[in-house]
């Protein structure tokens, strides 16, 4: 597996972190907020890339449902 890069490590803490403060997955609009991404478009493909690399996983279409693996 390729190593992620700076931004995606620090989706997936924020991820982490959303999930124990709030019991669900953030928005894309929510994770790009917090973590610098003005784009929903570059958001969503570096959630698309974390979940390729099987870090991630989701439940339905919408990224409510995301869950670390």
């Amino acid at each position: 597996m390729n190593e992620i890069t700076e931004i995606q490590r620090r989706i997936l803490i924020c991820v982490r972190e959303w999930i124990a403060e709030h019991g669900e997955g953030p928005t894309i609009r929510e994770i790009g907020q917090q973590v610098g991404l003005s784009s929903t478009s570059s958001t969503a493909y570096q959630l698309g890339r974390l979940e390729q690399h099987g870090l991630i996983s989701r439940n339905a279409r919408s990224w409510r449902s995301i869950r670390l693996c």
